[in-house]
């Protein structure tokens, strides 16, 4: 996106997306701007992203980084074990028509088409940019293999946590894969405008602002899986409602599949508040003051410069990831992690305690004036359903 980005910060023209953090004065927020607007007529930018604030890297001390390397054999039986065969795992052609099949054109291809006509756009509004999310994955994997300790040093590593990496990535593949061929089909969305909205995505990258630490790292891992949980959740019940009982499935599947992984992730926390309670209580207070950003936060597609924030919007009116769901998450990891309950921490982690456990609540202060904006933000038009308004 070729604009401010600032989810505290509000002016006429641009409101806060409802996938970040609502506005606090008191808190700090990340501030990005991308250079041009890279509108039609102009030229490739070199530079497609600049953060304004300084970017911290590999600020996790060597003997936290030997700590993760000792955790080896707990990973291996702990996490690697919440993964399933590639043979006992479901595949994109499970929920689609087998176009090997004799009625593929007249029965299988015909049924989706039909089963789509009934879908509203605003609802595949939020199906696209769950898709285009989901298709940034080279993203995602770049940034697991970006954190001191965890990182896949080969690309084939045995290590427990590459191991991992490439499995999560493996698995997390067949959600673009799925929802891409599903909208394919359906004959209701702009493909073209669709692909190049993802390749502009993997080309800004996003900056997670994890520091290559994986405590922090981890914590931005269990919150995102938990709000693509709910996100898929929520479009799944959308599909039902309006009778599209096959897309209802795609979706609840691959929430199914995140719900996995957010439980990969949180026991990961789990084990870090275990052996270092006060550094991951500050590491998540840490997280919490930059706010998790989701990881479309650049989406671009060639014409909207503010199209996250119109996506966000869409997706804030129908339910599918609100104000409310920001601040239930921060409740679930704080009950999963006990984190009211830690005992013995330094000042310094009494301190982010305090400040972790107070947050939730202001957040949930600002969800019905989100909701109200959402529900009074003019319609726009979006590339992904040839330019209709939503």
């Amino acid at each position: 996106m070729a604009l401010s980005f600032n989810p505290m910060i509000t002016s006429q023209s641009q409101k806060p997306s409802c996938f970040a953090l609502p506005s606090m004065a008191t808190l700090s927020s990340p501030k990005f701007f991308m250079a041009s607007t890279l509108r039609s007529g102009s030229k490739e930018v070199e530079n497609l992203k600049k953060p304004l604030h300084v970017q911290i890297t590999h600020s996790l001390p060597p003997r936290r980084i030997e700590m993760f390397k000792s955790l080896e054999d707990w990973a291996e039986k702990n996490i690697l074990t919440l993964l399933k065969p590639v043979e006992k795992c479901w595949q994109p052609l499970d929920f689609l028509p087998d176009p090997a099949s004799d009625d593929f054109d007249d029965e299988q291809f015909k049924e989706l088409r039909k089963r789509a006509k009934e879908i509203p756009d605003d609802c595949f509004v939020v199906l696209v940019g769950n898709m285009i999310t989901e298709e940034a994955l080279p993203t995602y994997q770049s940034f697991l293999n970006s954190l001191d300790g965890t990182r896949d040093e080969t690309c084939s590593s045995l290590t427990s946590w590459a191991s991992w990496t490439r499995a999560w990535t493996a698995e997390e593949n067949r959600h673009g894969d799925l929802l891409t061929k599903y909208l394919y089909l359906s004959g209701r969305v702009d493909i073209r405008q669709i692909e190049k909205t993802i390749q502009y995505l993997i080309r800004f990258g996003n900056d997670f602002r994890t520091e290559n630490n994986p405590y922090l790292g981890f914590i931005y891992t269990s919150f995102q899986e938990r709000a693509t949980f709910i996100t898929h959740g929520n479009t799944a019940r959308l599909a039902k409602e309006h009778g599209d009982i096959n897309l209802a499935q795609i979706c609840g599947i691959i929430a199914s599949d995140e719900k996995c992984h957010e439980k990969a992730y949180t026991m990961i926390v789990e084990k870090l508040f275990e052996i270092d309670p006060d550094g991951t209580m500050v590491a998540f207070a840490d997280m919490m003051r930059k706010t998790i950003d989701m990881p479309g936060q650049f989406m671009y597609d060639g014409q909207d410069d503010n199209l996250f924030d119109h996506f966000s919007l869409v997706a804030q009116r129908l339910g599918v990831y609100t104000t409310k769901d920001y601040a239930d998450i921060l409740d679930f990891l704080i009950e999963q992690w006990k984190v009211k309950k830690l005992i013995g921490l330094s000042a310094e982690g009494r301190k982010a305690q305090d400040y972790v456990c107070q947050l939730a609540p202001r957040i949930r202060r600002t969800a019905d004036r989100a909701q109200e904006r959402a529900k009074k933000a003019p319609k726009v038009p979006f590339s992904w359903i040839f330019n209709r308004e939503v």
